[in-house]
């Protein structure tokens, strides 16, 4: 019992250092191109590494799988290189007990990114909310409220977060009675949305009779910012912790949660996913060879085959996404699929 602890966490740490190589050197390779982009755009350095982290975080669950399967094989091309594999083989680990703390580590990967990494990145790229993070209707926000009086509809070129406000830019919004008649018409650079209110400083405004007026513009609303980005956040920009309570909320509605639906089931099944491309790795790294190991052509061919799984499972998203496969399920089969094939293959495969 005891040195099969030992044995798991020498394997484990193996397979944390193979994937920590990994992310270390995409992380730093997507950092740096994006750092690159955004300096222009930032008036300080600062302000550009701080935009490039938050854009590195959310890049993360794109690429975590990816970065699983290359740091699986690197860390068995590690064991093989050294000779360990051997001592690893005759102390009488099969495949599956060699294989076992590399599962148990993509699992644990897998939780951390689901339930600390993403509601960070959520929170950062959320706090100073633009219209890049918004999912628009012919360029623009729309907004309509249906009040006691009549009725009110917006439609904003931009908009951004300031502090707990937003604030839509190039905004025309019109006023209508129950009768659908425009009582008033208004055209503003910039209105303030904050806690049930809508304020803009300088305001074009046009009233029934055709009479134009600048001034300061106030108008009482049930809107709030947070209705607001409810309605035009898109699902990846959703923390794990409120997606749930978010498409029960979406669903009172009647508004289409597909989407979220898919997020939320990707998020869970994370853990899953790189349990599959752990298993995946460890079928590439099956080899008779104790020296010479073709690590390089294997490794182009697990990277190919990475690539078309990741499509694979893309296109399994975007059916869950469109109603044509239930959600869970459009998640939840490609990572079995992989699984059952490459479970298949190492136990056909004779090690010893």
């Amino acid at each position: 019992m005891f040195g099969t602890r030992i044995l798991t966490r020498f394997l484990m740490r193996r397979f944390l250092a193979g994937v920590g190589l990994v992310m270390l050197v995409v992380c730093g390779i997507i950092f740096a191109i994006t750092f690159v982009e955004r300096l222009p755009s930032n008036p300080t350095i600062v302000a550009a590494v701080s935009e490039s982290w938050m854009r590195l975080l959310e890049y993360v669950p794109m690429f975590l799988p990816l970065a699983v399967f290359m740091g699986t094989l690197l860390a068995y091309y590690n064991l093989l290189r050294a000779s360990e594999s051997v001592i690893v083989s005759s102390a009488g680990a099969s495949p599956y007990q060699v294989a076992r703390p590399f599962l148990v580590g993509a699992a644990a990967i897998g939780f951390f990114a689901t339930m600390v990494v993403n509601p960070y990145s959520v929170r950062l790229s959320t706090r100073n909310i633009t219209t890049d993070h918004l999912k628009l209707v012919d360029g623009a926000i729309w907004l309509r409220e249906t009040g006691d009086d009549g009725f009110l509809t917006m439609r904003a070129r931009t908009m951004r977060r300031d502090n707990n406000n937003l604030v839509f830019g190039n905004a025309t919004i019109l006023i209508q009675d129950r009768e659908f008649h425009l009582t008033r018409r208004v055209v503003a650079d910039s209105v303030t949305l904050g806690d049930g209110t809508f304020d803009s400083n300088r305001a074009v405004v046009c009233d029934s009779d055709g009479i134009l007026r600048t001034d300061t513009w106030h108008y009482e609303t049930r809107l709030s910012p947070q209705t607001i980005l409810d309605r035009y956040l898109q699902p990846d920009q959703i923390s794990f912790w409120a997606l749930p309570s978010f498409i029960q909320k979406m669903r009172a509605v009647g508004v289409p949660v597909r989407g979220h639906l898919v997020q939320l089931w990707t998020l869970v099944f994370l853990p899953l996913t790189l349990i599959a491309m752990t298993v995946l790795g460890a079928a590439f790294s099956q080899t008779r060879q104790r020296r010479n190991f073709s690590f390089g052509a294997k490794f182009g061919i697990g990277i190919i085959t990475c690539f078309a799984l990741y499509f694979t499972i893309n296109m399994f998203n975007a059916l869950g996404a469109n109603g044509t496969l239930p959600p869970m399920l459009a998640i939840i089969a490609p990572p079995l699929i992989i699984i059952a094939a490459a479970g298949a293959f190492i136990a056909s495969f004779d090690t010893i």
